[in-house]
């Protein structure tokens, strides 16, 4: 699942999605590119059976492997819980990658699981800090 938000006071565009996998990789990597995404937010990992110390998980996309193939830039510092709150560390990190992407007039990919939890809460935080009413944004 993949949508592109487009704020309609700034015209940054966003881009949300579920967590791609090994396997389904190239099928994102295709929209990533075509939306142009410069920077990509993995705010969770998809549970595995791995346990391995420094392992990835079997199910789990290689984020130095798909920068160097494509340019784009995994940030996974930003967590939270899911049907939690950000914190205001993770906020402020956000509203930073997501400015400089405007800055360079690039899109921002964010995914979490099933992208309808933690990745809709970040853009709806950019979508008001833009200057959308909250009310209007949540819809």
């Amino acid at each position: 699942m993949i949508s592109v938000i487009k704020s309609p006071n700034t015209n940054q565009k966003f881009l949300l999605s579920d967590a791609p996998t090994k396997k389904t990789l190239p099928e994102y990597i295709h929209a990533f590119q075509q939306e142009n995404v410069s920077d990509l937010i993995r705010i969770c990992h998809r549970p595995s059976a791995s346990s391995a110390v420094n392992a990835i998980p079997e199910n789990e996309y290689d984020a130095e492997e798909l920068e160097k193939s494509t340019g784009i830039k995994v940030n996974d510092d930003i967590k939270f819980e899911d049907g939690g709150v950000p914190s205001p560390e993770a906020i402020s990190r956000w509203l930073d990658i997501a400015a400089k992407a405007k800055e360079k007039d690039t899109t921002v990919g964010v995914h979490c699981i099933a992208g309808i939890g933690r990745a809709p809460v970040l853009v709806a935080i950019s979508l008001v800090e833009e200057g959308m009413d909250p009310l209007v944004d949540i819809q």
